[in-house]
């Protein structure tokens, strides 16, 4: 299995970014999965989740608001678009199965300036 997050990148703050993560897997479908991200000095943390379906999402109090995940189950792609980013949205940012299934992928970096 292998997961590969794109679409990072620097960005004012008040800007948006789309991330994108794609998964080398064929049960991609069945699997809750979200988004995660670690701060500089930071341990990584949960920022949202969708159930295998979509119909069904979560959010960190952090993010709540300004964050939407979404999926295609036909690409086997997941999104996060990121709205009103602040600088302590400032991380690496990582998909996974909720739970951490899978192998991790290298993250991409979204870093956000005020």
């Amino acid at each position: 299995v292998q997961l590969v997050e794109s679409g990072g990148g620097l960005v004012q703050a008040g800007g948006s970014l789309r991330l994108n993560c794609a998964a080398s897997v064929s049960t991609f479908s069945i699997h809750a999965m979200a988004w995660y991200r670690q701060g500089p000095g930071k341990q990584r943390e949960l920022v949202a989740s969708i159930m295998s379906g979509g119909d069904k999402t979560d959010y960190a109090d952090s993010v709540k608001g300004r964050f939407t995940i979404s999926r295609d189950n036909a690409k086997n792609t997941m999104y996060l678009q990121m709205n009103s980013l602040k600088p302590e949205d400032t991380a690496v940012y990582y998909c996974n199965t909720l739970g951490g299934l899978f192998r991790w992928g290298q993250g991409t970096q979204v870093t956000v300036s005020s």
